[in-house]
């Protein structure tokens, strides 16, 4: 069994091939968090989740797995550059999101208290440089050289992996941490981060695989074929980039952005209550 997905020099099967560091890093967060919800319910007496949070982190663990292990892992480190670009998608608009949703405000602060990163993420977390980090990512990984250079060994395939995975929640985390302080505080700027975060510089390298007239990259290029040409494989890649998270980010932005609205409504009623209450001071009807 081997630890990690990486390319393979040998013709596609369709013969399970589970990954060890895969299943132990499942089993780790697992544990983990039982462990960690255990003595919260021990010192205060809570189960210190709510059922929608136990749901976010299953939803998570689930597409961090499917990310990760056989076939997707597989056919994405050595043979499709699609599958590849799957991951990727997998990684940052659905495995770090939901797994940072499940996450309580408490355990957030234990985590950042035992790990001194309050001052890191206080400034990763404000809009210019988390703009800066996942765009960074987002080229820097899918740059040609760099995937030809990691996805050759099991080490660099797993770099690869947990970069994204990190830039995931470095993203998400000025929208939807549990803290607040490190949640970028005005909804319509929450929403412009995330579309120039997210939604439009995939566009670029998007568009330059997707009529580029050779394949770029010679992981993909050199692997047995399945299905699909090299060039073709490519073109593929390049439109997921281009719009693979448009729909989840539109969403997001249209949830921010209602709720956004509602809160104003409510305060603008409650403004208006206040000033036909003689009781709050306001001039009697």
């Amino acid at each position: 069994m081997r630890f990690w997905c990486s390319q393979l020099y040998e013709e596609w099967s369709w013969v399970p091939r589970p990954y060890l560091g895969v299943w132990l890093i499942v089993i780790g967060l697992v544990v983990s968090r039982h462990r960690a919800l255990r003595r919260w319910n021990k010192r205060v007496g809570t189960a210190g989740v709510t059922h929608r949070q136990s749901v976010w982190f299953w939803l998570g663990i689930v597409g961090f797995w499917v990310a990760s292990d056989w076939p997707v892992g597989t056919l994405g480190a050595g043979y499709l550059l699609s599958v590849h670009m799957a991951q990727y998608l997998l990684y940052t608009f659905m495995a770090t999101p939901l797994l940072l949703l499940s996450v309580p405000e408490w355990r957030m602060r234990q985590f950042v208290a035992r790990t001194h990163l309050y001052g890191t993420l206080k400034l990763v977390t404000r809009v210019l440089p988390a703009v800066l980090i996942a765009n960074v990512i987002l080229l820097a990984t899918h740059a040609p050289w760099t995937v030809d250079t990691l996805r050759v060994s099991q080490i660099g395939s797993f770099a690869l992996d947990v970069v994204w995975l990190l830039g995931g929640f470095l993203l998400w985390l000025p929208v939807i941490s549990p803290m607040k302080e490190l949640r970028v505080a005005s909804a319509p700027v929450r929403c412009i981060y995330l579309f120039g975060a997210a939604g439009l510089t995939p566009m670029i390298p998007g568009g330059f695989f997707t009529f580029s007239r050779y394949p770029l990259f010679s992981t993909y290029e050199i692997a047995p074929r399945i299905g699909v040409t090299a060039l073709t494989d490519q073109q593929i890649a390049g439109a997921m980039m281009k719009v693979g998270s448009v729909p989840l980010i539109w969403v997001v932005i249209a949830v921010i952005w209602s709720r956004w609205a509602a809160e104003e409504e409510k305060e603008s009623k409650a403004a208006i209550r206040a000033m036909h209450d003689p009781s709050a001071g306001g001039p009697a009807a």
